[in-house]
This record gives C-alpha cells, sequence and structure tokens, in this order.
C-alpha cells in the first residue's frame, strides 16, 4: 500500500517508540514538508483516535516510515 504521503519520510527505527514521540515525529516531518495546519490536525485526529497499534498504523498510511 502506498501512503497518503510517500514524499514525507519519518524515521522511527532506533528511537524511543512512545506514542508522544511517534506523533511529534510524524507532526515535525509533515511540517517540514509543508502540509498545511489542516491536514496535520486531519492526521492527528486520525492517529489518536485508537491504541498505539492504531496510531503506528496510521502513520504508515499518511507517510513513509522508516
Amino acid at each position: 500500500m502506498t501512503p497518503k504521503h510517500p514524499e514525507i519520510i519519518v524515521t522511527l527505527t532506533g528511537h524511543d517508540g512512545n506514542a508522544f514521540t511517534v506523533l511529534g515525529r510524524c507532526r515535525q516531518a509533515a511540517q517540514e514538508a509543508g502540509l498545511d495546519e489542516d491536514e496535520i490536525a486531519a492526521f492527528t485526529t486520525e492517529a489518536t483516535a485508537g491504541d498505539y497499534d492504531h496510531l503506528l498504523r496510521t502513520a504508515m498510511r499518511w507517510f513513509r516510515v522508516v
């Protein structure tokens, strides 16, 4: 499956894996890539609508996670 924004790369391997770190890295990558605040807010709402596994699945649906 191709992510919604494959040009945005989020590095999660080798870092603390708590939910706040994952969410923060995704949001930072999105901001640096120039996504508008509405789209970042939509990602955040979707990503935080479930448990940790849901957060990771959402990140992989939106961005290229490495």
